[in-house]
């Protein structure tokens, strides 16, 4: 049963949907730019902070500021519309962790930092790109973060993270209430351990720490990144149209 492979069909989002994804370069954002490209006319702004989306199509509009404050998050966003002639749906998928000790020891600069990247940018993306949304005939779709482990306070070696992860559940009901009137969605998905490359990269995990890992989740291995990006396409479809400020979990069970 740890074993997967992927249908023979993939979810859809409607024609010419423009749609901006930031942390586009990283292992779910890739996955979402690659079943985008494969089963949807849209347009897609892949944001990558300084790297280059790993597909090349005509259909991609590669963003590569990096963000460091909220200037640069709105000006990512005015880029997009510009050159996308608008903005459909927002998925923000960027996020990072600056300390890999336990947070006793963890120096003031590194929890600031945490908390903006995985906090404060995604306000400050969603924030603009529902200015943009505001009006149009089409309403719009934004789709934040979270991890199933901020419902359990986190981990020592996380816990910034697993706060700010908890704040953007908040986010994620009052921008929806916000948004409602326009016909802005707004909803998140709460992950679990999902073979990313996240944990490897920023907790510096191990083939053996990774293997391991798994076999803490009901279903004995971790998601994929497709079934993420196949959620998330969900999301941004016409099926999800009565669904707004939802965290919808992807675990395997795990934490049951």
């Amino acid at each position: 049963m740890n074993e997967f492979s992927p249908p023979d069909w993939a979810p859809r989002v409607p024609p010419g949907m423009r749609v901006l994804i930031t942390g586009a370069s990283g292992g779910l954002g890739s996955a979402l730019v690659q079943m985008l490209l494969d089963g949807s006319e849209c347009v897609i702004g892949a944001h990558g902070a300084g790297n280059k989306p790993a597909a090349e199509d005509e259909r991609i509009i590669p963003l590569t500021k990096t963000f460091a404050n909220e200037a640069d998050c709105v000006a990512v966003v005015d880029e997009f519309a510009d050159k996308a002639g608008g903005v459909d749906a927002l998925v923000v998928l960027s996020g990072a962790i600056h300390f890999s000790g336990h947070w006793k020891d963890m120096p003031a600069k590194d929890w600031e930092k945490d908390i903006a990247v995985n906090l404060n940018q995604p306000f400050y993306l969603a924030r603009a790109a529902m200015a943009k949304m505001t009006g149009q005939e089409t309403g719009g779709r934004i789709l934040l973060t979270g991890t199933e482990s901020a419902l359990h306070g986190g981990s020592a070696e996380s816990f910034p993270y697993a706060i700010a992860k908890r704040g953007t559940e908040c986010m994620v009901q009052g921008l929806a209430r916000e948004g409602a009137a326009d016909g802005i969605l707004v909803n998140g998905l709460r992950f679990g351990y999902i073979a990313s490359g996240f944990h490897q990269r920023w907790h510096k995990k191990t083939e053996a720490n990774m293997k391991e890992r798994a076999q803490m989740v009901p279903l004995k291995r971790g998601g994929k990144p497709e079934e993420a990006a196949a959620l998330m396409i969900y999301l941004l479809s016409g099926w999800a149209g009565f669904i707004t400020g939802q965290m919808i979990p992807l675990t395997g069970g795990d934490w049951l």
